[in-house]
């Protein structure tokens, strides 16, 4: 071993900055040294209370329609309204956004909101679609009036 003076790299006391890894095939709960030994477990993500809340939320916001016993083409036409209309209302936000930062040019503000209105237009285009092919099916459809106050009062609900 080399030395220093006269501490020489074997009797120093100091700790490695980097920890020896196990070697592969060796039992990661006898590392030496401490070392930590990785799993192949993956990425753990935790929510927090708001975040669980609006996943919960987002699982049953659907479960009015499908328990209101409306015929299954009638219950996808009001979930894809929904839908739509949330990603309109994420639009519209996203919209507002851009127009409160002071960190973009007008340019840039111009550009983001140029495809923020086309991807709107997109999307009330095909809420119109859904609303006509929604009437339309209740119309074919043979519903009592109990189960079309029920199709309407669930699209009102969105």
């Amino acid at each position: 071993m080399s030395s220093i003076g006269s501490i020489s790299s074997g009797n120093n006391n100091l700790q490695p900055l980097i920890e020896p890894s196990p070697i592969a095939g060796d039992d990661p709960s006898h590392a030496a040294n401490g070392a930590i030994a990785l799993s192949a477990e993956g990425v753990k993500v935790s929510l927090s209370g708001a975040g669980q809340s609006k996943s919960s939320a987002a699982k049953g916001s659907d479960n009015d329609i499908e328990e209101s016993g409306l015929p299954e083409n009638i219950q996808q036409l009001l979930k894809m309204i929904r839908k739509l209309q949330q990603q309109i209302a994420e639009k519209m936000a996203e919209m507002q956004a851009v127009m409160a930062d002071k960190h973009l040019t007008p340019e840039q503000v111009k550009a983001r909101q140029g495809s923020l209105q086309a991807a709107l237009a997109g999307l009330n285009a095909g809420l119109l679609t859904a609303n006509n092919a929604l009437a339309k099916a209740m119309k074919t459809s043979g519903l009592s009036p109990e189960q079309v106050l029920k199709a309407a009062s669930l699209l009102m609900k969105s």
